[in-house]
């Protein structure tokens, strides 16, 4: 039995999947929120492991599931390898490793989306030049990835709000944050 498998990324807790694969069906969901840069993402590596031969992966857009054309690439030869169909909606694209056409039109794509996060590279580092040059910049801490889908079960199952901030080493805050966005939804 072969199953259709989503996969959603936003890049910040406070960021949701309302507009990706909208009115689509799917049997299971995959959702990440944190960066694209690389697949360190934790619904990401679940996907890869789950998905079985003759399944169905759908992704909003190529940037969704990767900003990093080196990555895009190896996702989708492990995707394609393990005879799994990856369908890119918004870019209108069914991705077949026997296509040469798809396989420019993809790669284009990837490229464009690496572009592109070089570019947000490329103003952040000008923001910060001119916030430093005014004696205005502060370091933020980095944000980690979080496994919000987690998070969600274990609110949803009676965990308090610190035990699983502590069992997914995050901070009561952001679990917080994330009731708040779970009763907001309801």
């Amino acid at each position: 039995m072969s199953y259709t498998l989503a996969y959603k990324r936003v890049s910040s807790v406070d960021q949701n999947t309302a507009r990706q694969l909208d009115g689509l069906s799917f049997d299971k969901e995959f959702v990440d929120h944190c960066s694209g840069k690389d697949t360190e993402r934790p619904q990401l590596k679940q996907m890869v492991s789950e998905m079985r031969s003759g399944d169905t992966i759908l992704v909003h857009e190529i940037s969704r599931l990767a900003r990093n054309l080196t990555d895009l690439l190896q996702l989708i030869e492990t995707i394609n390898g393990a005879g799994v169909k990856l369908k890119f909606v918004k870019d209108g694209i069914t991705y077949d490793s026997n296509d040469k056409n798809q396989k420019l039109m993809l790669s284009i794509m990837g490229a464009v989306a690496t572009f592109e996060r070089e570019m947000i590279h490329e103003r952040q580092a000008e923001g910060i030049a001119i916030a430093k040059a005014k004696g205005t910049y502060s370091k933020r801490k980095q944000s980690k990835a979080v496994d919000v889908e987690g998070i969600k079960l274990a609110l949803v199952g009676g965990l308090s709000v610190r035990k699983t901030a502590t069992q997914y080493n995050v901070a009561p805050s952001t679990v917080s944050r994330i009731k708040k966005i779970m009763q907001v939804s309801l």
